[in-house]
């Protein structure tokens, strides 16, 4: 078998997620972005600590709070990126989530009232 016959077979193999780790696609734009004024703010520009948002994809079995589908807050510093099938993904630990936002949520006690 080929390498390349051997890298195709991998990448079709399918993927569990393990314990507490959470496989997220982020949000954050690459390059300029515009403030909510309209003001176009270069990727060059210095930018103080801002945490992000990203869409969970896939969680291990341990994992409790979270579910795939689910918009999750994190700081983009505390990351570990993986590129799977292409396409540049986080992983991270449950623990390192600071919010979880979901529709199912809407039910559950002990919510801030909060509504993006």
């Amino acid at each position: 078998m080929s390498s390349r016959q051997s890298q195709e077979t991998h990448d079709k193999l399918p993927i569990r997620m393990l314990h507490d780790r959470v496989l997220v696609r982020t949000d954050i734009p690459e390059g300029e972005r515009r403030s909510t004024g309209g003001i176009l703010i270069p990727a060059t520009a210095a930018v103080g600590k801002r945490l992000a948002w990203a869409e969970v994809v896939a969680v291990g079995q341990n994992v409790r709070t979270v579910e795939p589908g689910d918009r999750v807050l994190f700081d983009p510093e505390d990351r570990a990126e993986v590129e799977v099938r292409g396409v540049d993904y986080v992983l991270m630990r449950e623990r390192d989530l600071h919010a979880v936002a979901a529709g199912r949520l809407e039910d559950a006690e002990g919510t801030t009232g909060l509504y993006l």
